[in-house]
């Protein structure tokens, strides 16, 4: 017997828990933890998939850059008002009314779809092409996001510090 259904399973419930835990935390600093549990869970559901160049992505780029960045944007933020910052959770219903009709269309359209029984196969050197495609051909765009980002990066840090 194999273990994929129940490392399904719990990676299911951490997924479902913690993505609850953002949407429903008054602590802006809490709700970004519950994110980035929710983002290092569905690189686990990308590794269960066989998909581990999208489960390195998820965790370096989401789990690891946003969530800095959504901590820098906390923490300026807090600078600049000079106070801590509360959730309001004053449309939870409607919002959560929204969530349970995207969420009923979305399951009839998925029960009603003819899915393939088997997934197409994915060439072995389909991650060795998307890196040579970043490293040459769109090697500029790479490094100005890379440079845009370090720069967004200093400019947090240099409106969060403490004046003396």
């Amino acid at each position: 017997m194999s273990l994929e259904p129940a490392g399904f399973w719990l990676l299911a419930v951490l997924l479902v828990g913690s993505s609850l835990g953002v949407v429903l935390s008054r602590n802006l600093f809490h709700a970004v933890l519950w994110l980035a549990l929710a983002l290092v869970a569905t690189a686990g559901v990308f590794l269960l998939l066989a998909a581990e160049f999208l489960a390195a992505v998820q965790i370096l780029l989401y789990a690891g850059g946003v969530v800095t960045v959504v901590v820098f944007a906390i923490m300026l933020t807090e600078r600049l008002v000079g106070a801590r910052l509360a959730q309001m959770n004053r449309g939870l219903g409607a919002g959560a009314a929204v969530s349970a009709a995207v969420f009923a269309g979305l399951a009839a359209l998925l029960l009603r779809a003819e899915l393939p029984a088997t997934p197409a196969p994915v060439p072995p050197e389909a991650t060795l092409a998307l890196g040579e495609a970043l490293l040459t051909r769109y090697v500029l765009p790479f490094e100005l996001l890379g440079i845009l980002f370090v720069a967004a990066l200093l400019g947090a840090l240099y409106f969060a510090r403490r004046e003396e």
